[in-house]
C-alpha cells in the first residue's frame, strides 16, 4: 500500500511516504516553542504549554519512522534463510507496527479528524492482522475524506485479508478510474493473495477463489491495454 501524503502495505513504501512538508499540508502545521526569561532579578517567565499541533505532528512523524523501518525490514526478510535471523526480523517488524499504532493513536487524540492519520492507523492495524479494526479506521478516514485513494487501497487489502473478494474488487475498480498507480498496487496484492490461497484456501470456497483468479487475470489484461487517463489525454492532444 504515509503509502502518499501519509505514512504506513506489507509492500514497499510508495511515493506516498509522508514528509514533514506533507504533514504540514495535512493539518499538522509546524510551530516553534515559546521561550521566556530575563535578568536574574526579574521573575522567571512561566513556561508556555507546547502547541498541541506540534505535539500531534511529532507523534505522526515518529509513526512514519516506525513504519519506514518495518517496510525496510519486510523487504529484507525474503532474502534471509537462517530461521533464527528471520524470527528476529519478524519480531522487529511486528514491534515497529505496534509502535506506529501507538504514535498514531497519540496523534489522533489531539487531531481526531486527521484522515491521513486514521488511514495510516488502519495500515498499522492491518499489518498486525487486525483486519476488522483496520476497516473501522479506514471507514472513518473515508468518512472525513471520501475518495481518499490511499485509504481505498489499504481497505482493499484488508478486504482480501478477510476473504471479502467482492469488496476488494470494488475497491480496485474505484482506484482504476482515478488512481492507476494504487490500482496496480492493489492488483499486485490480489495476485499474491491468490498464490497463497491457491496453495491453501483454508475456509474459502475453492470455486470462488478460482473465479476471483480469473477476474484478476482479466483486469490485468485490461490494465495493460488501457493507458491511464492522463496518457489518453496526452495522445488525444498530440502531446
Amino acid at each position: 500500500m504515509l503509502e502518499h501524503p501519509s505514512l504506513l502495505s506489507h509492500r514497499p513504501l510508495r511515493a506516498l511516504a509522508i514528509s514533514a512538508v506533507a504533514l504540514i499540508a495535512g493539518g499538522f502545521a509546524a510551530a516553534g516553542f515559546a521561550s521566556g526569561g530575563g535578568a536574574s532579578s526579574a521573575p522567571q517567565a512561566t513556561a508556555q504549554p507546547e502547541d498541541p499541533t506540534v505535539v500531534a505532528a511529532r507523534h505522526y512523524n515518529t509513526a512514519v519512522r516506525y513504519r519506514e523501518r518495518a517496510v525496510k525490514l519486510e523487504k529484507q526478510l525474503p532474502t534471509v534463510e537462517e530461521a533464527k535471523k528471520r524470527a528476529k526480523i519478524t519480531k522487529k517488524i511486528a514491534g515497529s507496527y505496534r509502535n506506529a499504532e501507538h504514535e498514531l493513536r497519540a496523534a489522533l487524540k489531539i487531531k481526531p479528524r486527521s484522515h491521513q492519520a486514521l488511514s495510516d492507523l488502519g495500515f498499522a492495524l492491518r499489518k498486525q492482522g487486525r483486519y476488522d479494526e483496520a476497516l473501522e479506521a479506514y471507514d472513518q478516514a473515508l468518512g472525513l475524506a471520501p475518495g481518499y485513494p490511499q485509504a481505498i487501497e489499504y481497505r482493499g487489502e484488508a478486504f482480501l485479508g478477510l476473504g471479502r473478494v467482492e469488496d476488494a474488487k470494488n475497491a480496485y475498480m474505484a482506484l482504476f478510474a482515478g488512481n492507476r498507480a494504487l490500482a496496480e498496487e492493489l492488483l499486485t496484492a490480489m495476485k499474491q493473495w491468490l498464490i497463497e490461497r491457491q496453495a491453501d484456501p483454508g475456509t474459502l470456497d475453492a470455486t470462488a477463489v478460482e473465479a476471483f483468479g480469473e477476474w484478476v487475470a482479466s483486469r490485468d489484461q485490461v490494465a495493460r491495454q488501457v493507458p491511464p487517463l492522463a496518457e489518453q489525454q496526452a495522445r488525444l492532444w498530440g502531446r
